[in-house]
């Protein structure tokens, strides 16, 4: 199965990293989290990757030039397309074959595969993964203005999010107006209408990097031994 990744957001919020990189290049453990996103496929047997560009593209692929790296394919978006916009131009590049898609900025140890044959099996347009944000902030628990407890969130009291993986049909081109059309607010919201959009839980590891603290997190892991996709290892995934 061939899989695709949006690289070309502007990533605002990691707009004042010390170093100034895209988002899809920011740096954990000397490599790039576009890099991590690619290893994770690559432990499923996805070694089919294309990546979108947009916002600094040029930036992307010479990274992967000069540092010799497995290189994926890369696909010019439009520096101003919106993510529906670049999904759909994926679908039509990928003409009528069913592709799993992810951002470039979501670390997890999701199991692929049984994502795949899950969608498989229902038949419907496209699945998401949802999975369980880490908690961000204590909660606290006020008398009066004396704090009563404070305690670290449990991730469960956050409920399920959308982890941006997904598996789509190539009918997902059908439900995208064209590039200033937003996937998750345009394409995905009408899917769910209609019952044409399946949710696998993933309930183990999962983050993705909107923040120079989510950054720090994973650099965090990184440095411990404890890098979640260390630990993944995939059976190949079907088509």
């Amino acid at each position: 199965m061939k899989a695709a990744i949006l690289a070309g957001g502007k990533g605002m919020r990691l707009a004042r990293s010390p170093d100034d990189r895209p988002k899809a290049l920011a740096d954990v453990g000397g490599k790039p989290l576009l890099w991590h996103v690619i290893e994770g496929f690559a432990r499923f047997g996805l070694d089919d990757v294309t990546v979108a560009l947009g916002h600094r593209g040029d930036e992307i692929g010479a990274w992967f030039d000069d540092a010799g790296a497995a290189r994926p394919k890369f696909l010019e978006t439009g520096a101003e397309t919106q993510t529906g916009g670049r999904v759909k131009r994926l679908a039509e590049h990928f003409m009528g074959e069913r592709f799993l898609l992810s951002w470039c900025d979501g670390i997890s140890d999701i199991d692929l595969a049984a994502m795949i044959a899950f969608h498989r099996a229902h038949g419907k347009v496209a699945t998401l993964a949802a999975v369980r944000p880490p908690p961000r902030y204590g909660h606290l628990t006020l008398d009066g203005d004396r704090v009563g407890e404070f305690r670290e969130k449990p991730p469960r009291e956050e409920g399920w999010i959308n982890g941006g993986f997904f598996v789509l049909e190539p009918a997902i081109a059908d439900w995208i107006d064209g590039d200033d059309a937003s996937f998750e607010e345009g394409a995905l919201a009408d899917l769910a209408a209609a019952g044409q959009l399946m949710a696998f839980r993933h309930e183990g590891f999962w983050t993705s990097v909107d923040t120079p603290r989510d950054l720090s997190n994973l650099q965090r892991l990184w440095e411990s031994g404890e890098w979640p996709l260390a630990k993944v290892h995939g059976t190949r995934c079907g088509a």
